[in-house]
């Protein structure tokens, strides 16, 4: 059978044409992904080849964060539209910390967690991080510090210090995921944290919050009042 071009389709159900009429937040995953590609792939219009791509990936959010081998075996993926991906979400983050370090993610703390999500979600192990904060709670630096398990845990709040001092912060968040994808914080988190809640307080340094990041949600220590 015949397959009927996109400019064949009645305007609503063209990406394009339906970005312009109605903006992009109207547009599906995979209609942004056409509008992005432009062509399609295998036989496929671009649009039946998005869907195709977010169904091999699993979400839109998978198919971003994949590793460039994992992309380029994708069916229609090549080194250019592998590097569109990782462009598009190398964008996302910098715009997220481009909002925290502009002092915004304090008044909006979804940016807070979208950025720890973008940095911390997809990661194949376990990685513990930390938002160092000015006296107005800009974000001066995100940085990720150890790789493994939240157990090796003394030489946690040393490695802290001598980061906030580098960076003369007034404040600190401190984030890590949980490759398994369940947010809920372990008592080794929790002991982990109060070790470094006191070596802060030693120097006059608030922890704000612990961020858990989980494929399936993230948890703030704060907000479960176990700070």
């Amino acid at each position: 059978m015949q397959r009927t071009s996109i400019k064949n389709w009645p305007v609503l159900e063209r990406p394009r044409e339906k970005c312009q009429q109605q903006g992009a937040k109207a547009l599906s995953d995979a209609e942004l992904l056409a509008i992005l590609f432009g062509t399609g792939a295998g036989g496929q219009d671009v649009l039946s080849w998005s869907r195709s791509l977010l169904q091999q990936s699993g979400s839109l959010g998978e198919l971003l964060t994949l590793p460039t081998d994992k992309l380029l075996s994708l069916k229609g993926i090549g080194p250019a539209r592998c590097f569109q991906l990782q462009v598009i979400m190398e964008l996302a983050k910098r715009y997220l910390a481009s909002t925290l370090q502009q002092g915004e993610g304090f008044t909006r703390p979804e940016l807070v967690r979208d950025y720890l999500a973008t940095q911390l979600r997809h990661q194949p192990r376990e990685v513990f991080a930390i938002l160092l904060l000015d006296s107005q709670h800009r974000l001066l630096q995100f940085v990720e510090l150890f790789h493994g398990t939240i157990n090796a845990a003394p030489v946690y709040p040393r490695e802290i210090i001598k980061l906030v001092m580098q960076y003369n912060a007034a404040a600190v968040i401190l984030a890590h995921n949980h490759p398994s994808g369940v947010a809920e914080p372990s008592q080794a988190d929790q002991r982990v944290t109060e070790r470094i809640k006191s070596a802060l307080q030693t120097i006059d340094v608030s922890l704000l919050d612990h961020f858990v990041i989980g494929t399936e949600g993230t948890v703030s220590f704060a907000e479960r009042g176990i700070l």
